[in-house]
């Protein structure tokens, strides 16, 4: 059951993204309800990488959880919304401090929206000298926008020092950023801000405090496997199995 959710899920992905061509640098899934996941690319090493991110819809305006990787998608994402769902962007969240997710805080607050981190991000931007969220929120709050209702939580060190995920309880949704990665990663992929002892442990809090996601958005390539955060624990556990191995 779960592989033919899996794979009803993958299919609704594809036919939702139809009219955008795989090439678009900007591309908008719908996901469920008033969710959209969109996902933009830019260069790593010579390869070019994809970063997903999420919306949500609102009675009160739309949320962002972190924004395009791809600096000049920053514009065409608030016309996009606009045109589909004739509403403004209010909020946005970035969930931690590398610039696939926090690096439009100072162009959408400039635009008048709202932007958040915690503290540790924030003090991360600042050493960086990098642009700040508006607002800092402490490590586990919920927020109530409109008609929907969601938790934003820091679990403890992992992919980042300062990694958060969202949790909407009502629809089972985990946005996990790049805390999670893909079912179909084959490694951990950047760890020069990791902590992969802490990774471990934080999982397994992620894992008790938001039983059985209905959805689980990772921060790079496919989002729509439910086995995603399973997969990440089975990454990281291997890792600290070969680096163990590698001390004996």
């Amino acid at each position: 059951m779960r592989k033919l959710a899996s794979i009803i899920l993958f299919l609704a992905a594809v036919s939702n993204s139809l009219g955008q061509s795989k090439n678009s640098p900007l591309q908008i899934s719908h996901l469920t309800g008033d969710f959209y996941v969109y996902r933009a690319f830019n260069d790593y090493k010579g390869t070019k990488i994809s970063a997903n991110a999420m919306y949500v819809v609102t009675d009160k305006g739309v949320v962002l959880f972190d924004a395009p990787w791809d600096k000049t998608q920053f514009q065409p994402l608030l016309d996009s919304i606009k045109a589909k769902h004739n509403k403004e962007v209010v909020m946005l969240f970035g969930t931690h401090s590398h610039e696939d997710r926090a690096g439009g805080f100072d162009f959408y607050k400039k635009k008048g929206i709202k932007t958040y981190s915690i503290k540790l991000t924030d003090d991360i931007l600042k050493k960086n000298n990098e642009p700040r969220a508006e607002f800092i929120i402490s490590n586990d709050t919920t927020f109530t926008v409109g008609n929907h209702t969601f938790e934003v939580y820091y679990p403890g060190k992992g992919h980042a020092p300062d990694n958060i995920v969202a949790w909407f309880k009502k629809e089972k949704i985990l946005y996990g950023g790049c805390f999670v990665k893909s079912a179909e990663a084959v490694d951990l992929g950047y760890l020069g801000d990791a902590d992969v002892k802490e990774w471990q442990k934080s999982i397994k809090k992620v894992q008790a405090k938001f039983k059985k996601p209905d959805y689980i958005i990772s921060g790079h390539d496919d989002w729509t496997s439910k086995e995603s955060l399973n997969h990440t624990l089975k990454l990281v556990d291997e890792y600290l199995a070969q680096k163990s191995a590698g001390k004996k």
